[in-house]
């Protein structure tokens, strides 16, 4: 098992130290190891976990959300129906934020071609 400091874990996932508590704290982040000395130590599920946390942060997943899902999953293999229904609800979402930019973007981009024409 590799271990990772908190600030490489902090590092390779791209959350703050201080995001990495709270993580922890509100049980979103579970079972975070120990040092002998009460170091956390992250391991590699630790740091898959955190991949996927970024990912639904990225993309507008409420907190609470995210808390469901990881309940879930850590709940079994039972949950996977109900887990799946979480992601395609934030998918759907997700891909009518992106029409949304997309017309917001194709707006934009008239107006910068329109004053390109002012010369």
């Amino acid at each position: 098992m590799t271990g990772y400091a908190p600030s490489e874990a902090a590092r390779r996932s791209g959350f703050s130290l201080d995001t990495l508590r709270y993580y922890e704290k509100i049980g979103l982040l579970s079972g975070v190891g120990r040092t002998s000395a009460g170091r956390r130590v992250f391991t590699d599920e630790d740091l898959g976990w955190l991949t996927l946390f970024r990912c639904l942060r990225d993309t507008g997943m409420p907190i609470a959300e995210m808390c469901r899902y990881a309940d879930l999953a850590r709940a079994g293999d039972h949950t996977t129906g109900q887990r799946r229904a979480l992601l395609v609800r934030h998918a759907d979402r997700v891909e009518e934020q992106m029409r949304l930019l997309q017309r917001q973007y194709d707006h934009l981009r008239e107006k910068i071609d329109y004053y390109d024409t002012l010369g």
